[in-house]
């Protein structure tokens, strides 16, 4: 979605990949205005599953730097959800990168 008006804006909440992920792969980045955010990601699935999200971030949009912002790290039966807050980290964009999932019917947000 390059050249899209979609911001993150302080306050708000935004899901970063959209609703029933079941695929890896990254999302579309999204203009973030504050250095402040958390990011929270939840799996759902019978049985046990499992997902792995990597915050990537930018300043151009285009490339991701090389260090993620952060990486989240979901395993349990049924469902697991977790986080992470930034506390000072001025990138302009950010987007969700699925890079596993796995389990019965698995879906991510």
């Amino acid at each position: 979605m390059a050249g899209s008006n979609v911001w993150l804006k302080s306050g708000k909440v935004y899901n970063l990949l959209g609703t029933g992920v079941t695929t890896t792969g990254a999302g579309s980045w999204l203009y973030k205005d504050s250095p402040h955010a958390t990011f929270q990601a939840t799996v759902v699935g019978t049985g046990a599953v499992t997902a792995t999200v990597t915050i990537e971030v930018s300043n151009d949009a285009t490339y991701a730097v090389s260090t993620v912002a952060g990486t989240i790290t979901l395993s349990g039966t049924t469902s697991s959800s977790d986080g992470f807050t930034t506390t000072s980290a001025p990138w302009k964009y950010v987007r969700a990168n699925v890079t596993a999932i796995s389990g019965t019917g698995a879906t991510l947000s």
